[in-house]
């Protein structure tokens, strides 16, 4: 969502970055382009006013004139102040002292309500907390249904009383989650097409009877401006506590996720990256510019993969590397594993995570499909095989290719690369540094 205003913003500060002494022009020029970039982002027209009104007075100032490098100076200036922008720091659920804590949902119909409670509850489950969803939207069609069928996936039980009255069934769902000793209950609330008076009376009453801890709105990041507009609608009926933004990972401007904040006041709390229910995260606003800026965000990759890779793995896995042992089938995990850690998001989203990474990646062209064909080529061949890749000659070569539906040269690729791979895993299980070329040699 954010890929045009990323080249847009460091098309211009690339402009600045390796010039030696800024000018007021320089200045005045780059905030005319930043101004243009976050606009047609659909930024709110306020928001962008106050905002390069913020970056241009600090870029005049001694900071930047005088410093060596002006132009790195303004960079961290417009970081900053995105940051600022988004919420200074990362805002979080309250949780009730004595459970269970009640997060109420709101939010326009098809705004991604009913999948976020699914998403929200299995992230909160892999925080170690036992959801339960309560479902109090009974005029959609399916939405009961729905919301029964991420509860059967995810493990987490659905309270529902079909058509009944939706601010009684929420009431009714918290004690049945109470009862089964349940610490977080998520109510899914009803929405409609646009924002009328009955649905906010609805959920006044729903909020006065059930008393939540936490009322979050869930916004649609792709309908820009009108997701501001909602934002403010619902922050004056029932004054919600933080904001679920979902479809981040649209082909929409992306103003929303930086407009709301700053408009409304309320903090985003997550962001929805995909359809599927691991692609909710935690929003963090120093990430999110780091990602607009071309930075990439080390710390979420970090925390991705602490999620997939398990301590006994890990330990079990550093065992084999001091045994200098890395056969074909822990090649194939760790395939695996890096391939969960996409998130759907494909490999390209990933590596465009890591710092300097992502602009360089942008125009190239990742074949995913690459990965299937190595799980098919390694799932081709018996567990001997995988564990002795020595044993694999010319005749076998070609069983594995056929059964693979591959090509012996693609076979024999793989087999070189992973002949490389396993080198430089026996010299980390050494404790000596890889060598790769243009390194000095210890």
């Amino acid at each position: 969502m954010f890929d045009s205003l990323s080249d847009r913003l460091n098309g211009t500060l690339d402009g600045l970055r390796g010039k030696g002494k800024l000018s007021e022009d320089d200045i005045n020029k780059a905030m005319r382009e930043i101004r243009l970039a976050l606009l047609e982002a659909d930024v709110n027209f306020a928001v962008v006013r106050d905002f390069v009104a913020k970056v241009k007075e600090r870029a005049m100032g001694a900071e930047v004139l005088d410093s060596l490098t002006p132009g790195q100076q303004v960079v961290k200036i417009v970081h900053e102040e995105l940051t600022s922008l988004m919420g200074t720091s990362g805002a979080k659920l309250s949780f009730a002292n004595k459970p269970p804590t009640v997060i109420l949902l709101a939010g326009l119909q098809g705004s991604g309500k009913t999948t976020a409670a699914g998403k929200l509850a299995r992230l909160l489950a892999k925080q170690r907390k036992t959801p339960a969803l309560v479902a109090a939207d009974v005029y959609r069609p399916a939405a009961i249904q729905q919301l029964q069928t991420l509860g059967k996936s995810l493990q987490v039980p659905v309270f529902e009383r079909g058509t009944a009255d939706p601010v009684e069934t929420a009431a009714w769902g918290i004690e049945q989650a109470r009862a089964q000793g349940r610490d977080v209950v998520i109510v899914d609330t009803a929405g409609r097409l646009s924002i009328d008076q009955e649905m906010m009376d609805e959920l006044v009453r729903i909020k006065q009877k059930v008393k939540p801890h936490d009322v979050v709105l869930v916004l649609d990041s792709m309908t820009g401006q009108d997701a501001v507009a909602t934002a403010e609608a619902f922050r004056e009926a029932v004054d919600y506590d933080g904001v679920i933004l979902t479809k981040l990972d649209g082909d929409a401007r992306g103003g929303a996720a930086l407009a709301v904040r700053a408009v409304t006041g309320k903090p985003i709390l997550y962001t929805s990256v995909g359809e599927k229910l691991d692609q909710l995260e935690e929003f963090h606003p120093e990430r999110m510019a780091s990602r607009i800026l071309g930075m990439g965000d080390v710390m979420s990759l970090i925390e991705r993969a602490q999620e997939e890779f398990d301590e006994k793995q890990a330990a079990d896995m550093e065992a084999q590397l001091r045994r200098g042992e890395f056969t074909l089938e822990d090649f194939l995990d760790q395939l695996r594993m890096v391939r969960k850690m996409t998130r759907g998001q494909g490999m390209a989203g990933l590596l465009g995570m890591l710092p300097g990474v992502g602009r360089q990646i942008k125009n190239m062209k990742v074949d995913e499909r690459q990965v299937d064909r190595v799980e098919a080529i390694i799932l081709s061949m018996p567990p001997y095989e995988r564990r002795n890749p020595k044993l694999i000659d010319g005749s076998r070569r070609r069983r594995i290719a056929a059964g693979s539906g591959t090509n012996v040269q693609t076979v024999n690729q793989l087999l070189g690369q992973f002949k490389q791979m396993q080198k430089m895993m026996k010299q980390v299980g050494k404790g000596k540094m890889p060598q790769f070329p243009g390194m000095p040699r210890r």
